[in-house]
């Protein structure tokens, strides 16, 4: 199964990585694991879904957020680390502003998630946390970190 195949598949591109925007790194390997930096649903240079969900961005265009955060993720494995040298995701760390009411955390999550199993097949499979938060950097309306085990120690 070649995940870039598979994005293919899908119709999918993976957008340019992005480059941190404070003193931090990416992509931070200690032993076999991997950490990835938050990732916001940003195309290129365009800052994407921003609001609060249930207010301005709606549950389906959130899923769409988290679909684009997870395409993020998956461009800076491609750049940093390789696809081939990844034996899974572990976990995913999920963020979201959201109006007062607003309580369908769980379906704009499956955005990221169901693109890491349709992309990566079996080692797509993760646990999950999802936290709503009051404020997200760039009023984005969603954010997403990831750990990953590597194959072997790569460094970036």
């Amino acid at each position: 199964m070649n995940p870039l195949d598979n994005l293919k598949k899908l119709k999918l591109a993976l957008p340019e990585a992005s480059t941190p925007g404070g003193n931090y790194v990416s992509v931070n390997i200690r032993h076999n694991i991997a950490y990835l930096a938050i990732q916001f649903p940003v195309k290129g240079k365009e800052y994407l879904y921003q609001g609060r969900l249930g207010n301005e961005i709606s549950t389906e265009d959130g899923y769409k957020a988290m679909e684009l955060c997870a395409l993020n993720v998956l461009a800076q494995v491609n750049e940093k680390i390789g696809f081939d040298n990844i034996l899974g995701l572990n976990h995913i760390d999920a963020y979201y502003q959201s109006s007062e009411n607003w309580d369908d955390s769980p379906k704009v999550v499956n955005g990221a998630s169901d693109l890491f199993v349709k992309v990566l097949g079996n080692k797509g499979i993760h646990s999950r946390t999802i936290f709503g938060v009051d404020k997200l950097p760039r009023n984005f309306s969603v954010g997403l970190t990831c750990t990953f085990t590597l194959k072997n120690n790569k460094k970036c």
